[in-house]
């Protein structure tokens, strides 16, 4: 029978702070599984929130739940939290932070210059950035990966879809990782926040005068596109189309960032299945589906209970906070034999790492060509080995990337 609230699951369970640790920041799967041993579906007191854990338990929350979970302003200013009432203005007016209609008619928009068929126009571009980044470092017979290589590659294609100057991908790429630092974190941190607020108004300012360039002289792109747009006609005012531009950025960077370091590292963790890539190049699309389950970049994301409901047994109540685990869903024996075996021949693998539903990440298409591309030119170095280091995770628990990842090739 299910649990009558959440007050009433009062067996100790392993919490989700835990990802704050050093040790489990570096390889969190341990947590995951414990948290799914003791149950799809937990209550944890210490985040005040129902932490989600099993494949099918995080599709019903991604599917049926709100994402409209961002304090306004003035609850803001209510909670003594007036620093981050700028922050808060511009995420609710983002799409990630909304539900249907609004959600739906700015997602239809920004999902135009991320269609599959027009992002295949850009591979052979992409391949091309992608040929240049190693060259840069060819000489040199090592780089780091991130920097180098997995940071500038989504940041210069991430450029030239919002139709700014390329030569501007690090000071993009530097807000945008403020920015994800906010978003992926669950616990309050003051320097975070503060350069979050640093960067949203720099981002502000920058799109402003984007936007007023674009006003005299459109160029092909998503700002143009947003500018454009018409909803029951009604455009879209300056606030929300900067809010949008920040959110897309973001994603694009970020999540493709972490692909190709994190995926890199599996792979030279896994030397026959680096050789199995390097030899049969035709299984590059299933290889980087299976990297994205194995190692999600997008790790959880919350909801808020709509309606009282069940869950995985439990009873959930309307306005309680969800956390659903994609990356624990990702390993899910329930739904992926073997889960912890890398398997780049996976059939079946209808993984998590871009989401479920409504908020089915509308770059994906993007994502999956970049990291196809990366793991195709970096698998054919000779010799490409991890050079002696320290790994270090950004102290980021939704969005899992390296710090650096150094190697070396003949």
């Amino acid at each position: 029978m299910p649990q009558n609230s959440a007050s009433a699951f009062a067996v100790e369970v392993p919490s989700l702070s835990r990802l704050l640790d050093p040790a489990v920041l570096a390889d969190p799967y341990p947590l995951y599984r414990s948290l799914r041993e003791h149950g799809p579906v937990l209550w944890d007191p210490l985040l005040h929130a129902w932490v989600v854990s099993g494949y099918p338990e995080c599709v019903s929350v991604l599917h049926r739940f709100s994402a409209d979970r961002t304090p306004s302003p003035d609850q803001m200013h209510a909670m003594g939290m007036d620093m981050l009432a700028p922050l808060a203005r511009v995420m609710t007016k983002q799409m990630l932070f909304m539900d249907p209609p609004d959600h739906t008619r700015l997602r239809r928009l920004a999902a135009i210059a991320f269609t599959p068929r027009r992002v295949e126009h850009l591979r052979a571009h992409i391949s091309n950035i992608a040929d240049r980044l190693i060259d840069r470092v060819r000489a040199d017979r090592s780089m780091d990966v991130i920097a180098d290589f997995a940071a500038p590659l989504p940041a210069i294609v991430t450029a030239e879809m919002l139709g700014v100057p390329a030569e501007d991908h690090e000071q993009l790429k530097d807000w945008s990782a403020d920015f994800a630092g906010m978003l992926g974190n669950f616990q309050h941190n003051p320097d975070l926040a503060q350069r979050a607020l640093l960067s949203v108004e720099a981002m502000g300012a920058y799109f402003r005068k984007r936007i007023r360039e674009q006003e005299k002289t459109p160029k092909d792109g998503l700002i143009s596109a947003f500018m454009a747009a018409e909803f029951d006609g009604a455009k879209l005012n300056e606030e929300e189309i900067i809010a949008n531009i920040i959110v897309t950025m973001v994603g694009g960077q970020e999540t493709t960032t972490n692909l190709i370091g994190n995926g890199l590292l599996t792979l030279l963790r896994n030397p026959p299945a680096l050789s199995l890539l390097r030899d049969q190049p035709e299984i590059i699309e299933s290889a980087v589906e299976e990297l994205l389950r194995y190692e999600s970049p997008s790790q959880h994301t919350a909801r808020i209970a709509p309606a009282d409901l069940e869950l995985g047994g439990r009873c959930v109540r309307k306005g309680d906070a969800v956390i659903a685990i994609m990356a624990s869903a990702n390993r899910d024996p329930r739904r992926f034999p073997n889960p912890d075996k890398l398997d780049l021949m996976r059939a079946d693998n209808r993984h998590l790492a871009f989401g479920w539903a409504a908020h089915f990440c509308f770059g994906a298409p993007l994502a999956r060509i970049e990291g196809q591309i990366a793991f195709t030119a970096l698998s054919h170095l000779s010799g490409l080995a991890l050079a002696p280091q320290r790994l270090q995770w950004r102290e980021n628990l939704g969005l899992r990337g390296l710090k650096s990842l150094r190697v070396t090739f003949g």
